[in-house]
């Protein structure tokens, strides 16, 4: 791994931060005290950081430098795009990063690039808490989570999971939404609806139990809702 590698990674960190809203150009330039005009010429690969720069933008962004070396970010997942056309979805492991707000580049197994185009119906929905988080992540769904919900998902089918859609809102009218829920340690795929202070829980399959929750206020929709599944990649 060569510094100017180590480079380029970061430039691309940075990219995909700022195409999941997590940071704007204007704001990397506030917490390093560069010039906007300067985090431009990087951005767009016009002009180099020094490393006193580079040291500002790890520091602000708290990224590791070990996590921009790792074996999870080889040069082959960076696929070359622009930002407006395509989106780029970090296929993550099923653990508790995906309820981190930034996931860290080492939980990263790869990247998903999806068109643009494909996203532009779905307006965020979110509470107040969830503006700061990256908004899509990619997971493939477990043969154990696949049983309730046959056959409509699948083992090894690949969800994009909308984090910034954790409220009840119908995307389409009389069609409840899909969501990645987690109760504990348990993580699922199902429709959620409300009623009152319950939310209930149902799978795709008649003969599968469903479940349901005590919710006692929006906000702590956020501890069982970690977004709508908005695009599913069938492996079939």
């Amino acid at each position: 791994m060569t510094f100017s590698q180590l480079h380029e990674r970061l430039r691309l960190e940075m990219w995909r931060r700022i195409q999941c809203g997590v940071v704007t150009g204007k704001l990397l330039a506030a917490q390093t005290g560069l010039r906007p005009s300067h985090i431009s010429n990087f951005l767009h690969r016009k002009r180099k950081l020094s490393l006193t720069a580079l040291d500002r933008l790890l520091d602000a962004q708290q990224i590791d430098i070990q996590e921009l070396a790792g074996p999870m970010m080889d040069d082959g997942e960076w696929p070359d795009g622009t930002i407006a056309e395509t989106v780029r979805i970090p296929l993550i492991a099923q653990s508790t990063v995906i309820a981190l707000p930034i996931i860290p580049a080492r939980s990263i197994q790869a990247y998903i690039t999806i068109p643009g185009a494909d996203f532009d119906h779905l307006p965020p929905h979110h509470s107040s808490l969830r503006r700061s988080w990256e908004r899509f992540i990619a997971m493939r769904i477990t043969a154990e989570q696949a049983i309730a919900m046959e056959p409509l998902l699948r083992e090894l089918d690949i969800l994009i999971i909308d984090r910034h859609h954790n409220t009840l809102l119908e995307i389409a009218l009389h069609r409840p939404n899909l969501y990645l829920v987690r109760l504990g340690s348990r993580i699922m795929f199902r429709y959620v609806t409300s009623d009152s202070n319950r939310l209930i829980l149902r799978p795709y399959r008649l003969d599968a139990p469903v479940e349901t929750l005590e919710v006692s206020s929006i906000d702590s929709l956020n501890d069982f809702l970690i977004g709508r599944v908005c695009l599913h990649l069938s492996t079939i």
